[in-house]
């Protein structure tokens, strides 16, 4: 364990505790880890991190090593609650979604980014020209 490339526990050689694959200490969570267990990290400063290399992102051309940060579960704070009006406001924000800026009808579905129209337009022979 100790000769391990990226294991830093005191973080002399990478700036912040560092850690292999699977290989954080119990205490640590990513941010994903915290809000599955209802928190978040609540300003506190990365208490450290995990690296691994990736054979995927070496083939796309990008940097292999990967990095997750690491955050103390003891100092995380609850998640805030949805108010109503942060309701209200996510409620809004996802019908706009739906409306089609070609035809402007509800589509009844998210418009995907991908097409900027409903699937109807996108395969409309006019709009294809």
């Amino acid at each position: 364990m100790g000769g391990h490339r990226f294991y830093d526990p005191t973080g002399s050689r990478f700036g912040v505790p560092t850690f292999p694959w699977r290989m954080a200490p119990d205490g640590y969570a990513t941010r994903r880890q915290l809000r599955a267990a209802g928190l978040r990290p609540g300003g506190q400063d990365i208490a450290a991190q995990v690296l691994w290399h990736s054979r995927r992102y070496w083939r796309m051309g990008t940097s292999p090593v990967r990095v997750a940060y690491l955050y103390r579960i003891d100092l995380a704070k609850a998640v805030r609650p949805m108010t109503p009006a942060k309701w209200a406001a996510l409620a809004k924000a996802n019908t706009a979604r739906q409306v089609c800026p070609e035809c402007r009808t509800d589509a009844g579905y998210r418009i995907p980014t991908s097409l900027g129209m409903c699937v109807t337009c996108a395969d409309s022979p006019q709009l294809a020209a």
